[in-house]
């Protein structure tokens, strides 16, 4: 696992709609972010994408 000091604070996730991103969320909430704000979603004509925001809470 990373060292929490080598993270940044704030990070968007972007990707198509799909188990990846679910598990990359995932990921970033084991490692201490927190969701912030609602996710985003649009159609590129092709499938739905997908942002989410992040924060990572000082300590």
């Amino acid at each position: 696992m990373p060292d929490a000091k080598d993270l940044p604070r704030y990070r968007v996730l972007t990707g198509p709609d799909d188990e990846a991103f679910c598990r990359r969320v995932s990921e970033a909430l084991d490692l201490g972010y927190e969701l912030y704000g609602s996710p985003s979603l649009t159609f590129n004509g092709d499938r739905v994408i997908v942002a989410q925001a992040l924060v990572r809470p000082q300590r």
